[in-house]
């Protein structure tokens, strides 16, 4: 997607059209797996909105961009589309760099005194030293 917005920008609308093109049947499996991944309980709804809204933007800028007559220019709304899958797959991302660091404290240990190392009772004391 990177490559269709970069050839979208320096005029090379052919080459945008069909990287978007290509990248249509890899964001509907990447959707697909994170839809079922969110069912079944393994992964977050995030991932699973990202995805999708990311699929409806490429298919998008796809339609716009194969539908411009021939010889004139691409509306702008088919590069938006590109920059708004762009950010959509890049949600995730942020929202995992921009998560607070969770710090666990734990209490340090009361020093207990320490014992003798050996437990003897007074009486077995004597019992060995006679």
């Amino acid at each position: 997607m990177t490559v269709a917005f970069a050839a979208a920008t320096v005029g090379l609308g052919g080459l945008a059209l069909w990287l978007g093109l290509l990248a249509i049947p890899a964001a509907a499996a990447a959707a697909f797996v994170a839809i079922s991944d969110l069912l079944e309980g393994k992964a977050t709804l995030a991932g699973a909105v990202t995805n999708s809204l990311a699929l409806a933007f490429i298919v998008i800028e796809s339609a716009v961009r194969s539908n411009a007559a021939a010889g004139a220019s691409v509306p702008p709304l088919a590069t938006w589309a590109l920059l708004a899958a762009l950010l959509a797959y890049s949600v995730p991302s942020v929202a995992w760099m921009l998560e607070p660091v969770k710090v666990t404290r734990t209490k340090p240990e009361r020093r207990r005194r320490r014992r003798p190392a050996v437990d003897l009772e007074p009486v077995e004391v004597f019992e060995r030293a006679a």
